[in-house]
């Protein structure tokens, strides 16, 4: 399966960051490019559970692809959710049920620097994203 353009760029970039001090710069770059959240797209509704900060996330199909979007407050988390968005924007329902997210992680040399409770938190996140692909099945 070929990846998605944002994945091939986003392995690119880490590849040649070295350090983690590099990498971390380039999580912040990451994150500012998130497009914001209305104050009304952050709601209740659209909280992920699971993570120890609020995380925000919308989810859009365009023939059988999935678009989502996410929000942080936390600069940082802003960055992985950045990065995680690049692995599974465009993915079907089907290819995003198989994505690995320690492996995404230690392929951008990330996967040491994930504290628990962080990468608990992601792993929520792509758990929501999954259900909401699977929620969208169930009512085709």
């Amino acid at each position: 399966m070929s990846l998605p353009d944002a994945t091939e760029q986003c392995l690119g970039a880490f590849s040649v960051a070295s350090g983690w001090e590099a990498r971390a710069r380039l999580l912040m770059q990451w994150g500012e490019r998130l497009e914001p959240l209305t104050a009304a797209q952050c709601c209740e509704q659209n909280l992920v559970s699971g993570c120890e900060s609020q995380v925000w996330l919308l989810a859009e199909q365009h023939q059988q692809r999935w678009q989502f979007r996410a929000a942080s407050e936390a600069r940082l988390l802003r960055g992985l959710l950045a990065i995680l968005l690049a692995r599974v924007n465009g993915l079907t329902g089907d290819e995003l049920a198989k994505v690995d997210l320690l492996d995404w992680f230690t392929q951008l040399g990330l996967a040491r620097q994930l504290s628990p409770s962080r990468s608990n938190g992601l792993q929520a996140v792509l758990q929501r994203m999954r259900e909401l692909t699977k929620a969208d099945h169930a009512s085709d």
